[in-house]
């Protein structure tokens, strides 16, 4: 991974907080720490995306989350649709990236766009 950890602003933590949980969950990335008002989401023991209250939004900002497999794509939009999310891009190839970018792409409730994607064939995981 290029980076340690992120930060965004969110507006309301608790609802941030419910909509990360169930849009990330198909990714294996789930709630690790709350420290001083902010939330931590991640696999294991290290919270790698955070989040809190903020009178200053950074929107929108592009956050895309790595998937194992394509299916956990699809799972991630299927739960983040369920969530609330606005779709900003169904899950499907995008290959003007590369032929073999599998991704989705969702609206969070402060604006950010968030994705999941998956790098390899549709057989092998990523």
């Amino acid at each position: 991974m290029l980076i340690d950890h992120i930060g965004i602003a969110i507006s309301d933590l608790n609802q941030s907080k419910q909509f990360y949980s169930k849009t990330l969950a198909p990714l294996n990335i789930e709630l690790i720490a709350e420290d001083q008002g902010w939330v931590g989401y991640g696999k294991g023991e290290a919270a790698a995306f955070w989040f809190g209250p903020d009178e200053t939004i950074q929107s929108p900002m592009h956050i895309a989350f790595s998937a194992e497999t394509r299916q956990q794509v699809d799972d991630f939009y299927e739960a983040a649709m369920a969530a609330g999310a606005k779709c900003n891009g169904k899950p499907g190839i995008r290959a003007m990236y590369h032929a073999d970018y599998y991704g989705a792409f969702v609206i969070d409730p402060d604006g950010h766009n968030i994705e999941a994607v998956c790098h390899t064939a549709e057989e092998t995981k990523c």
